[in-house]
């Protein structure tokens, strides 16, 4: 780990007022973006006329937004990942033959991240796209991403809470703890209605050259279009033989026993 002295305090803070834009301020004023970060008025000022200069800002008024070019950033990281190219005709396939959204996530902090996406029908409430952050925890995405992450980072899920996203959601920690025990058991998780109510979604690991599990590959749909039954029957063997494929050409090669 870098040394503390190594820690650029002002990047971190640049990129606090960033992230302040959502959905719920996404055209805030100083007051707003300052609340929502803890920032004094004037840091958060210079910060915003600073990315303002860079172009990520703009101002009307007394509101603040972002410009399109934030949009770089994430194409930086697409671009530079060979992993999600790989991924995209096989995420195409998937969806073509389960006739349901295909995506693939990656494990950040506490959330599964989505990184790659084919999109067939709405079937969640919140809008799903590059980017879009969902708790781990609660999530066959994220689930998949746990069970093969070190034991401290499962350890830090847990000390965060495991609050009931619905009347589904595992809560219970040594429940959860036995969950991500079945997963890496199975080879594969299935969540029913535990993000939200109504959605179903399965999920198989993806491993790099090296072994490591680098991401998720998931199909999500609805418990009015399927079932767990259905879901272990028809499209676990197809996820996993995508998985093992996206894997095989990241490099991964299977040791004979």
């Amino acid at each position: 780990m870098a040394d503390e002295r190594d820690f650029i305090q002002s990047i971190e803070r640049g990129f606090a007022v960033l992230l302040a834009f959502d959905e719920e301020r996404i055209t805030p004023n100083l007051a707003e973006l300052a609340a929502a970060t803890g920032l004094s008025r004037p840091a958060v000022r210079r910060i915003l006329l600073t990315l303002q200069r860079l172009g990520y800002v703009k101002s009307t008024g007394s509101r603040w937004s972002l410009t399109p070019r934030v949009l770089s950033i994430g194409q930086h990281y697409s671009a530079s990942n060979a992993m999600i190219e790989i991924a995209q005709p096989h995420l195409l396939e998937l969806s073509a033959h389960t006739g349901e959204s295909a995506s693939l996530a990656a494990l950040d902090g506490r959330d599964a991240v989505y990184v790659a996406r084919v999109p067939v029908r709405r079937i969640m409430s919140i809008n799903v796209s590059i980017g879009t952050r969902i708790p781990a925890f609660a999530s066959s995405m994220g689930r998949v991403l746990l069970a093969w992450a070190p034991d401290a980072v499962v350890d830090e899920i847990i000390a965060a809470g495991l609050p009931a996203l619905t009347k589904h959601t595992v809560t219970d920690v040594e429940a959860f703890r036995a969950v991500l025990r079945q997963v890496r058991s199975d080879g594969w998780s299935i969540v029913a209605e535990e993000l939200e109510i109504g959605l179903l979604s399965v999920s198989a690991p993806v491993r790099d050259r090296t072994g490591d599990v680098v991401a998720a590959l998931a199909s999500s749909t609805s418990v009015g279009r399927s079932s767990v039954e259905e879901i272990r029957r028809d499209v676990v063997p197809v996820l996993l033989d995508v998985a093992e494929r996206i894997s095989a050409d990241l490099g991964y090669r299977v040791t004979p026993p």
